[in-house]
Parts: C-alpha cells; structure tokens; sequence
C-alpha cells in the first residue's frame, strides 16, 4: 500500500507504554484504511448511544426488543462508550453521566445475590426471563457486565464530582456481586444460574474452554466474595472440550472444541485482556486466539461449500442471527452465514484479513447489510437472506477489538487493573517470558508467510517482536532481490514485547532480527 521505501526506523514501542492513552494525541492523516474503520467503528458505538434505552442508559438487546436490556451486552458497550470519549465522538462529561445513569439504574434494579439476570427491563429494572427456568442471576452476562463497569472506573479517573461519583457506584455494585454463593453447593463447582424459583434448576457448571473465562477472572479477586482457586481448577479445566492440542488446516489449536467453535470464544473475555501476555501450563493464549481465528478463516477460505461465497474478503463464523433465528455458527456448525461481528472483532488478530472483510461487506454487501449502527447482525448468500436486526453481544466487540488494534486502549487499560491482574495469578496465567524473535505471527498456509498491512493511524508497517536477554538487537528486513534495509541498528532492549513502524513498498520481505550468533526470521508479506 505504501509507495516508498526506507530503512529509518520511526517508532519503537513496549509494553511499558503509558497506560493513560487518553492523554495521548496522535497526529493522523487521512487514508483509506483509516477512513473505513473510523466510519464503521463510530457508527456501530452509535448502538450503544443513539439506541441506548432512554430511562436505564443500558443497550437493548437487539432494536426489535427496546425495552428488554442485556446486562453482557451493556457491558460491552460501556467500553465502546470508553472507546468514544477517547476518540473524542462524545464529550468527556457526556460519558460519565450517561454511565452513572446507568450505574444508578443497576443498583436498583433485581439481583440475585449480587448478580444480575441476562434480561432486565429497562423501564423497571425487573427481570426479564431468558428461559423457562433462567429467570434469576446468570453469573456470565454480569461478569462481562461488571468486566466494563470496572474499565470505565480506570478510565474515568479524574478527581471532579462526577468522575468520583461515577467511581464509587461501580466499586459499591462490584463488592455486593457474591461470586461465592455460585459455589456454595458444596461440590467445588462454580455456577452460571442461580433463580430463586428454581434454584440450581439451570445446573450448569461454568466449564472450559469457551467464552467465560473472564468470569474467573473477576469470581478470583473479589475483594469481598472470592471463590477459592481450586474451585476454577475443578470446574473450569476439568471438562470434555478444555485441552485440545490437534492440528487443524494447518495450525495447532492447543484448548477446545474441535476447530475452534465460533468465533467469540476469541472476542468476550479478550475485550480488556491482553492475550499476548497470558501464559499457563496449558497455553499460551495468544497463540490460542490467533490460531483459533486462523482456523475459521481457512475453513471459509478453503473448504466452504461454493454456493456459500465465502473467499479471503468474505469469512467470519460465530454466533449470531440466521435464516432459522440464531445459531452458533463454526466450521464444525457451517449453515452458510456470515456475522460480520466475527471478522470485524478479530482486527488485533489478523488485521489484514479482517480490513479486507469488512471492505468486502461495506462496499459489495453494504446497501443491504450497512445501515445507521453499522454491519447488521448476518447475512447468508444462499439462502438470499440479510439480518434486519443490530444486537448488542455483537456490537460491542467490533468496537472495541477494533479500539485494541488500533491503540490498545482497553488491553493497556486491563494490563493496569489490579483486579484483572490479581485474578489472572490466581488462576496460574502469567506473562509469558518470550524469546527473542517474532513471537505474535503465524503464518498463513496459503503463503506461508504472515500479511501485514500500513496501520491505519500510524502510517507505517508495525512489527512485533520480543526480546529476552541484555544484548543488543538488530532488526532488518529483505526484499526479493535480498536488498537489506535494517529498521533497527544495534540497540539494547529491555526483555518483553516492543513494537517497530517502519515504510516499505509492499511485496514479500524477510524480516530477521539478530541477537548476538542468533538470527530468527519471518517471511513477510507487505499488503
């Protein structure tokens, strides 16, 4: 996409970046990459704004339901309403009010030991039943729910009234969720439901590998009602489909089910969780998440049915509406449908792929699937069938996963949270001590080789790399005709992740970055 060549380096970032990104103002100029992603990202946070319910603040489930709210899906969007004061869509003050509203509206509205119901009406603040006997807390949707709220306490940090205010109602609703009452059955699991109706009725253990990993995350550093680690170690990572370790179209898949599933198993619990610094004995999560969307994007590409029209512009497969209502749609669960939602909130992942998705859909499927708050939930080309409808467990992650590859701003954000943080040790997962090399990047089957693309704010090609150990680094790249451009001179690092821009014509390069007698390198391909 550049048109230049050069071999100065422009940035090199670490992980050690300041955490208060909405102090940091970047001078960007206008391209169009960046012009397709500001407009899809900004109008799909319209959901969570312009649709917002008028008298809880909270998102609606989808707009054919308005005055039924979700309580995942808020939190989701609570988020994007981050994302938006950072962007500067919305005034500062506007995003505290509107979030006190809606802290305000969840204080009163029914709980079930400190949890919320997946359904609320947004009028009342009473239940909404989501099923015959899930009509009391679900412990899942508050996690995610709660996952927000705490973001936008760290974000909103200033000491004005508002601002304080705002802080103080979130830790009051975060300290009364009792966690431990979902586990107080007495065989060491941890629980989704809980109704007063029904009691344990639900019966469903929250067990790996799936979406709900974040609910451990917060169940684990409760300062008020904790569960205990092993209850996570019984519960979480004893289960059917936790360890995987198969190869699937290429790419090795280290935890659950077989290719995958759908894709927001790589999106939920990832929204302020930095998965490139999450390591256990099990995975590393990083490498879960890029193989996992890998896998989906290859099952489309490669093995899709013909008359389904997927290509490397058209993939993406998760849960999400269809011709028969909704259905968790994978490549083990392939009906046809296409959820923009799953390509969109895969951009930390594979940038490349995700932009040209969602160009695809803006321009060849965008006067049936794009409208006032963005992409529609899905579409089928068989069956000629187009969604009608926005729902907010599928807004939310385009914003935000779109935010994370942009500036990072939620994954900084929840890198500085000592409650994410707290329970991420709690269950074993620690920043992984990676070696010096390439470490974000696997390569894709059909070349070979890993596609980047000019990043869309900075202007410049960025690299990833890790560095472990004092001495110094050379990085460079070759072109075809192996004419070396080096993009970093010797230079001494601290041990961790970094980033480098630098300008190139696209075409395929090898990077190498040197450390010593030791040379690791990548096949590159410059979109």
């Amino acid at each position: 996409m550049k048109k230049i060549i050069a071999s100065m380096m422009l940035c090199v970032v670490s992980s050690s970046t300041r955490i208060q990104a909405q102090n940091e103002r970047q001078v960007q100029t206008t391209n169009e990459p960046r012009e397709y992603i500001e407009t899809v990202q900004k109008a799909t946070f319209g959901y969570f704004w312009d649709f917002a319910h008028p008298i809880s603040g909270m998102a609606a489930e989808r707009t054919a339901t308005p005055n039924i709210v979700t309580t995942g899906g808020t939190g989701f969007g609570v988020m994007s309403i981050v994302v938006a004061s950072n962007r500067q869509w919305i005034k500062r003050e506007e995003a505290v009010n509107h979030l006190i509203k809606i802290a305000s509206f969840l204080k009163k509205a029914d709980r079930f030991h400190g949890a919320w119901s997946h359904w609320l009406d947004g009028r009342t603040g009473k239940v909404v039943p989501f099923g015959m006997y899930d009509n009391g807390g679900d412990l899942v949707e508050t996690a995610y729910l709660m996952n927000g709220l705490l973001v936008a306490r760290k974000y909103f940090d200033k000491e004005n009234q508002q601002e304080k205010l705002l802080r103080k109602q979130i830790t009051e609703l975060w300290e009364t969720v009792e966690w431990d009452w979902y586990a107080s059955r007495g065989d060491n699991y941890l629980y989704w439901h809980w109704s007063p109706n029904y009691d344990w009725k639900m019966n469903m253990p929250i067990r790996g590998y799936n979406e709900c990993l974040i609910t451990y995350v917060l169940a684990l550093s409760s300062p008020t009602h904790s569960i205990k680690p092993n209850v996570y170690q019984n519960t979480w990572k004893k289960s059917d489909f936790y360890k995987n370790g198969n190869d699937y179209l290429g790419y090795n898949l280290p935890l659950g089910f077989a290719k995958g599933g759908p894709l927001f198993f790589a999106h939920y619990s990832y929204l302020s969780l930095d998965s490139r610094l999450m390591e256990d004995e099990d995975a590393n999560y990083w490498k879960q998440n890029l193989a996992h969307t890998l896998i989906n994007y290859e099952h489309c590409v490669k093995d899709g049915k013909k008359e389904f029209d997927y290509s490397a512009e058209n993939w993406g497969l998760t849960a999400s509406d269809d011709y028969n209502f909704y259905d968790a749609h994978s490549p083990t669960n392939d009906n046809g449908t296409i959820s923009p939602t799953a390509a969109l909130s895969s951009f930390p992942y594979t940038p490349f792929a995700a932009f040209q998705a969602m160009r695809y859909l803006y321009l060849k499927k965008g006067n049936q699937l794009f409208n006032k708050y963005g992409f529609y939930d899905a579409y089928n080309n068989q069956k000629n069938w187009y969604s009608n409808q926005y729902l907010a467990i599928d807004q939310g992650p385009i914003v935000v996963m779109m935010e994370n590859y942009r500036s990072g701003l939620l994954w900084k954000l929840g890198e500085s949270m000592e409650e994410l943080q707290k329970g991420l040790s709690l269950m074993g997962i620690k920043k992984p001590n990676y070696p010096t090399g390439f470490y974000m990047y696997l390569p894709k089957q059909i070349y070979q080789g890993v596609e980047l693309m000019v990043h869309p704010d900075k202007s410049t090609y960025i690299l990833d790399f890790a560095v472990k150990g004092n001495e110094p680094i050379e990085i460079s790249i070759l072109n075809e005709l192996s004419e070396k451009n080096i993009i970093v001179a010797s230079k001494s690092f601290s041990n961790g992740i970094h980033q480098v821009g630098f300008k190139a014509k696209n075409g395929i390069y090898k990077a190498l970055i040197k450390q010593g007698n030791s040379t690791v390198e990548a096949k590159l391909i410059l979109k």
